[in-house]
Parts: structure tokens; C-alpha cells; sequence
């Protein structure tokens, strides 16, 4: 007979060889670096000027950033630290390299459906690379139990109140205070405060919000990372409502990011689990976006539609039972988009099966389905099986093109992604401006 225990040992002896084998990835050093890039790759695919144009522009201002050159002596190469120097200090036609940023916080978007394998984490990592090599300031939130967002930005060792737990055990403290505080007398408040919650909650609450944020291997990407341990997240939040019913669970991560400083980062993107539970309705309520990733076959388009009926029922229940205590948090419901997308993952052109499920997807849901799918190639795959994105990964070890077409295929979803975010930032920005 077996029980409980033998899960815990198996989970132990499998935590202990995923954590060789994701140290053995990062080598040397056991550290992930980003890698440099080529005069080529930034003229084409993030300046959007000609290489013998940039090549003349750094000719002529030798205090730019010059870049090294490898063995042949002839490619420079450079971080992303000097790509940005060039982005501030660079004009083509009198034209800024700088990214469009309006005014006010960052944008959030949820990338989000309970379907595993279809690829939310890819998608949340390629669009915070992209952003990134841009010219933004990305924070990434880790959802995900399984924490792969959070290994492929090189993070290995992570204590669960480093989690969104610890953001929500923060929150509880924090708002059975304030509740206690609306009380003349706190002896009449029916709930309890801060100081008589569980010990463990108050020492992972007393944490400050700049805790959880943990710098990557990419300059200008944070990130609040997650862990296996993170799952424990929705038993205790269970936990936590029976003990402070007045509490609303659901506002946690947004109540968290409102305490950021507008200027600290321009795009914030959550990964979400596999899962409709406290930690994904939690970056529901916090995100500007819903991001929806889907397969391209029958089961993926089953899975999105039980999705997003559960999610739509969880968020109705949510508006219509807590309405007056997320008023009193100071929290808006019912709960508004800017924009829900679905993007086709693990997209082939060439199999009609696809192309199939792809019109199946634009007969129900319309301009909603995102023009540009992620194409499934061999760079795409290798990007899960080593934990790099196609953006981390050197072109030169694949031939060219196979990267190239990679490349473009994330560029193309991103640049619709930029055509979504955009507006919806500058609607934020203009109501502030009001």
C-alpha cells in the first residue's frame, strides 16, 4: 500500500534532478547570461535602419557604445544594457529609437487558459523578451506552480513567500487591518486583525512590496517568480477566507501593483496556471489584456471554450456576491477588459487540419483571434526543451533562415501585441489626464 509519503519522496527525488538539470542549462557558472547581438540582428530586427547606416553612426561617435567584435574580427557584437545607450542616444532622420510610453502605470496583461501544453509560458516569455529588446521595462509575474517562466529567466532557488502567496498573505494582513480600522470601537469588528492571524501569515505579510521583485538575466526584466511549493497558495487561501471572510481574495495582485511606482516599469505580464483558481482569477482582476493562447486542434478549441465559461461564470459570481466589500477595498467591479485576444500556438501553414481550426476559430469569435499565429519550427521547440526563447538563442548555431522565420513568426505576434496594448495605454493615460 502506498501513500501520501511516497508522493512527497517522489516529488523530492524529481525536485532534485529538475534542479541539476536546470542549473547544467544555465552553465558556465551555473548562471543563465543573456547572450550579445549582432549589428545585423539590431538594425534589422530592432532598429529597423540598414547595418552600413548604423555601422556609419558609431563611426562617427566613438563614445557610443562600439560593441566587441569575436574571433573573425568582424561582427560586433552587443548587450542589451549598450542597445539601449544606442536607443537614448541615436536619431535616424531625426526620428527616436525609444519606444512609444504613455503616461501612468504599467499595462498588465494576463496570459491565461486552463488547457495545459499550449503555450502560455512561451508566449508570456517571448512577449516579455520582445518588449524588452524593444526598449520597455517588463515585470513578469509567475502564477504558475510549475514556475517554468521563472527557471527560464534563470531563477532556480525560490522561497514560496517570495511567491504571489507571499503577495497574498501581504494582502490579508494588510486589509484585516484596514477593515479593523473602519470599526469606532475594533472590539465590535466581527473579523479579526492583523495581529491575530496565524504567526506564519503575519511573517510573510510584514514583507515589503519591493520583496518579491527579483532582477533576471535580461537588464530590463524583473520578475516575482514562483515555485512548486507556491501551489500550497490555493489551500491556504481557502484557509485564509474562513478566517477573515470580509476579505476579497480576488484583489490581492491588484491592489499590490497599484502600490508600484508608474514609472518603475511600462509592461507587466502575468503567466498564468493551468488552473481557474485564487491565483488566476487574481491576475484576471489585476490585468488590463486577457491574453488566451490555444493549439490549433479540436481539444485545444474545447478546452478555450470550457475556459472561457468558467472564467466568465467565476467573475460574474465574484461580481455579483462581493460587490459591496470590493467597494470598500476600493476595488471596481464588474471587472472590465481593455481587450481579451486569442492567439493560435504551435501554428503549421502547411497542415490543413490547422488551417481548419483556425477558420473554426474565426467563424466564433471573429477579429478577437489574432492575425498572426506562433509558428510551430525548430527553433520554437528548442526554446522549450532548453529554456530559452528564440530571442535568447544564437542564430548562429542553427542555420539562419530556421531562426529567421522563429524570429519573425514572435515579431509578427508581438507587433499585433504592441497594436493592442498601445491603445488601451493611452486610454489609460487620457482618462488620468481628465
Amino acid at each position: 500500500m502506498r501513500d501520501h509519503t511516497d508522493l512527497q519522496n517522489m516529488n523530492e527525488r524529481s525536485l532534485t534532478q529538475q534542479a541539476a538539470v536546470r542549473r547544467s542549462t544555465f552553465s558556465p557558472g551555473e548562471v543563465k547570461a543573456l547572450r550579445p547581438f549582432s549589428i545585423w540582428e539590431i538594425s534589422q530586427f530592432m532598429f529597423d535602419v540598414p547595418a552600413d547606416t548604423l555601422r556609419k553612426k558609431l563611426a562617427d561617435d566613438p563614445s557610443l557604445p562600439q560593441g566587441e567584435t569575436e574571433d573573425d574580427g568582424r561582427q560586433r557584437w552587443f548587450s542589451l544594457e549598450e542597445i539601449n545607450e544606442l536607443r537614448r542616444r541615436l536619431r535616424f532622420r531625426g526620428k527616436s529609437l525609444q519606444p512609444e510610453r504613455p503616461k501612468g502605470r504599467a499595462m498588465r496583461v494576463a496570459v491565461s487558459n486552463f488547457k495545459g501544453g499550449v503555450g502560455k509560458t512561451v508566449v508570456a516569455q517571448h512577449l516579455a523578451n520582445a518588449a524588452a529588446l524593444d526598449g520597455y521595462r517588463v515585470l513578469c509575474i509567475d502564477f504558475d506552480p510549475q514556475a517554468t517562466l521563472t527557471h527560464s529567466m534563470g531563477i532556480t532557488e525560490v522561497k514560496e513567500w517570495n511567491t504571489v502567496w507571499g503577495i497574498m498573505c501581504r494582502d490579508l494582513c494588510r486589509e484585516a487591518d484596514r477593515i479593523t480600522a473602519t470599526y469606532d470601537d475594533p472590539d465590535e469588528c466581527p473579523y479579526p486583525s492583523a495581529d491575530e492571524l496565524p504567526e506564519d501569515v503575519q511573517s510573510i505579510g510584514s514583507q515589503r512590496f519591493q520583496d518579491f521583485i527579483q532582477p533576471t538575466c535580461w537588464p530590463t526584466i524583473d520578475i516575482i517568480p514562483s515555485c512548486a511549493n507556491a501551489a500550497f497558495v490555493e489551500f491556504a487561501s481557502a484557509q485564509y477566507r474562513s478566517m477573515h471572510k470580509a476579505w476579497s481574495f480576488f484583489g490581492c495582485v491588484a491592489r499590490y501593483l497599484d502600490e508600484l511606482p508608474d514609472d518603475q516599469y511600462d509592461i507587466i505580464i502575468f503567466d498564468c496556471p493551468p488552473a481557474i483558481g485564487y491565483q488566476s482569477l487574481n491576475a484576471a482582476f489585476a490585468s488590463d489584456i486577457l491574453y488566451i493562447p490555444s493549439g490549433p486542434g479540436y481539444w485545444e478549441y474545447d478546452s478555450t471554450t470550457s475556459y472561457l465559461g468558467q472564467l466568465g461564470d467565476a467573475m460574474a459570481d465574484i461580481s455579483e456576491g462581493f460587490a459591496s466589500l470590493a467597494e470598500d477595498a476600493g476595488l471596481n467591479l464588474p471587472k472590465h477588459f481593455h481587450d481579451i485576444r486569442i492567439l493560435m500556438t504551435r501554428f503549421e501553414n502547411t497542415n490543413p487540419l490547422h488551417s481548419a481550426m483556425m477558420d473554426a476559430f474565426r467563424n466564433v469569435f471573429g477579429a478577437d483571434v489574432c492575425q498572426n499565429p506562433i509558428e510551430m519550427t525548430r527553433a520554437v521547440e528548442q526554446s522549450g526543451r532548453f529554456q530559452m526563447s528564440v530571442y535568447e538563442q544564437d542564430y548562429r548555431q542553427m542555420t539562419r533562415e530556421t531562426w529567421k522565420r522563429a524570429r519573425q513568426s514572435f515579431d509578427r505576434a508581438y507587433d499585433e501585441f504592441l497594436q493592442t496594448v498601445l491603445p488601451a495605454w493611452r486610454n489609460e493615460s487620457s482618462k488620468k489626464e481628465v
